[in-house]
């Protein structure tokens, strides 16, 4: 399949950028609010509009300030986004009319080589009549009166993006169904979760190899989720694609009052939810606190693979006692994932990430591994022969058989009599087996107990 073209929308803070982005995604994957700046990184997404398909991004509010500020670094941001792209929307407020702020963007994406489309948004009604008709000035084509809030304006959208977008009577083949070896040659979706701070964004930033990240010693820049395509190189020389995701820092839900934090959080939580494995990042600076471990359980009862990094590994002090004891504090705290993987590595050195990279794969393998009924049964029935159900006032609880229903994560089923009464100890050795014997590794493995009841049976 032929590279999809890509649109970038620009524009100043405010003016709907994002509104418009989540319309031809056809998804909420942008945060969106009345207070301007929501937007910090440039996001991309698949977008459709009307049949054609294309690659759309998200770009932060346009503004006048100093390179080395925040603003300034979210400008670098947008820049980066026009030079790739094939066309731009050029986005203003059609209600508010031209500022000059408006007229800098204009100036500037004049003087590049990138087509540019004029979109006077919140056009709906006669309210933006004089904003339309001052954008003229711009010096661009004749501006297309629009709503990104209620679609109107979609057609002539469609009509003066279709040069850049149209790909004719290109068709893509039909997916096949995908087999589990099939399933594991797709990209990796890895996202990466920790507490502000901790370095997330420059880790995804030196994974790259680029600044496509905004960083900097202000915490809680970050406020979307930023998904990002990328290759990676194993030690064999074997490329691998990777879906890399870099969320908001999550803080302790005490402290989480803002409500553009909230929603921040919230994204966070939902791209675990489409996460394979999830990358738990630690500052090693500050070792391991309540927070994390709250985050660690949120991602284990989500049923995702996790992986535990200590970052910040070349500043950090006494490397040896602190590894050791973050792995004991861990064990304890996280009794449930116990001997879940923890790495150090150094996100401004990149050192260890590739053993990351590759831990995180061998991972997902574990996540996504199937076990057939023969063999989990041989299994299943050398277990009890080796350490027999208990019986609880003298019955006999009977395990009968076991069977996998399912992959992403684990998911066994045992049938049985009186399987109600088996204590939770036996369940964790049954899984504890299953991880060791049939290569589960640490993932999370659900086990459910289901009774096939008599009707004779007397009853209590």
């Amino acid at each position: 399949m032929n590279k999809l073209p890509v649109i970038a929308i620009v524009g100043r803070p405010n003016v709907g950028k994002s509104t418009l982005f989540n319309r031809l995604v056809g998804k909420k994957l942008a945060l969106v609010d009345d207070q301007p700046g929501v937007t910090r990184d440039r996001r991309e997404g698949a977008a459709n509009l009307l049949g054609c398909d294309f690659r759309i991004i998200d770009t932060a509010g346009f503004e006048e300030d100093d390179p080395q500020t925040l603003p300034g670094r979210m400008r670098a941001q947008t820049e980066a986004a026009v030079k790739m792209a094939d066309a731009v929307l050029f986005m203003i407020d059609a209600r508010v009319g031209l500022v000059p702020l408006d007229q800098e963007i204009g100036r500037w994406l004049r003087n590049g080589d990138v087509p540019v489309i004029l979109l006077a948004n919140k056009a709906e009604g006669r309210a933006g009549v004089d904003g339309i008709l001052d954008a003229f000035s711009l010096g661009f084509a004749e501006p297309i009166p629009f709503s990104a809030e209620h679609g109107e304006g979609l057609v002539d959208l469609f009509e003066a993006l279709r040069p850049y977008i149209d790909r004719g009577d290109e068709v893509d083949e039909p997916e096949e169904e995908l087999d589990d070896e099939a399933l594991l040659a797709l990209p990796l979706k890895l996202a990466i979760v920790g507490r502000p701070n901790a370095g997330k964004s420059t880790l995804v930033n030196k994974l790259l190899g680029e600044d496509r990240m905004i960083t900097g010693p202000e915490a809680g820049i970050t406020r979307d989720s930023i998904s990002i395509d990328w290759m990676w190189k194993d030690a064999s020389g074997r490329e691998r694609a990777v879906r890399l995701v870099d969320t908001a820092g999550l803080r302790k839900k005490a402290r989480v009052q803002d409500k553009l934090e909230k929603l921040s959080v919230a994204d966070t939580l939902r791209s675990v939810d489409f996460a394979e494995v999830v990358v738990l990042l630690l500052d090693a600076t500050r070792g391991l606190e309540l927070q994390d471990l709250k985050i660690a359980d949120q991602i284990w009862s989500e049923g995702r693979a996790l992986l535990i990094v200590l970052n910040k590994w070349d500043v950090a002090e006494g490397q040896s006692s602190l590894f050791q004891g973050v792995r004991g504090a861990l064990d304890e705290g996280l009794a449930q994932a116990k001997n879940v993987p923890l790495l150090a590595v150094s996100a401004r050195t990149g050192k260890g990430l590739d053993q990351m990279l590759g831990a995180a794969f061998e991972i997902r393998e574990q996540w996504s591994k199937r076990v057939s009924t023969g063999q989990l049964n041989r299994w299943f029935e050398r277990a009890i022969e080796n350490n027999p159900p208990p019986a609880p006032g003298g019955k006999r609880i009977k395990l009968r058989y076991m069977t996998q229903i399912k992959t992403r994560p684990p998911t066994f089923v045992i049938f049985g009599n009186r399987t109600d009464e088996l204590p939770e100890s036996y369940r964790r050795y049954l899984v504890n087996g299953l991880r060791r014997e049939l290569g589960f590794g640490t993932v999370p493995v659900r086990l459910t107990l289901r009774s096939s009841r008599n009707p004779y049976d007397k009853k209590d």
